[in-house]
């Protein structure tokens, strides 16, 4: 094993498995003032890259009512991650899901 890797394996976090493609809703700890609260973001996972404590993965957010589109990249080591919670498991066939990003009609 290498050095970085007996380094990397103590921040790694058990998370729930999921795939690009997945609907997934991310319960992200907000910090506002002393306080903290959980905040959701509910989105299709549509890039996953990296590995180890470097790995992150993007979730568009796209809302009914109008064309509006929303984008996050979360690291998924990161502290300020509560839960990954996977909503519906789709199969696609691609790695990245880069098309859905334009709305053109």
């Amino acid at each position: 094993m290498k050095k970085i890797d007996l380094i990397e394996k103590d921040y790694l976090k058990e998370r729930e498995e999921f795939k690009v493609g997945d609907v997934v809703r991310v319960s992200i700890k907000v910090k506002e003032g002393d306080k903290t609260r959980i905040q959701n973001f509910e989105g299709t996972v549509i890039c996953r890259r990296g590995k180890g404590t470097a790995a992150t993965f993007t979730v568009l957010k796209q809302t009914k009512g109008s064309q509006d589109t929303v984008e996050k990249t979360f690291p998924i080591c990161s502290p300020n991650l509560d839960k990954i919670k996977i909503i519906k498991s789709k199969k696609v066939r691609r790695s990245k899901l880069y098309y859905m990003r334009s709305n053109k009609q």
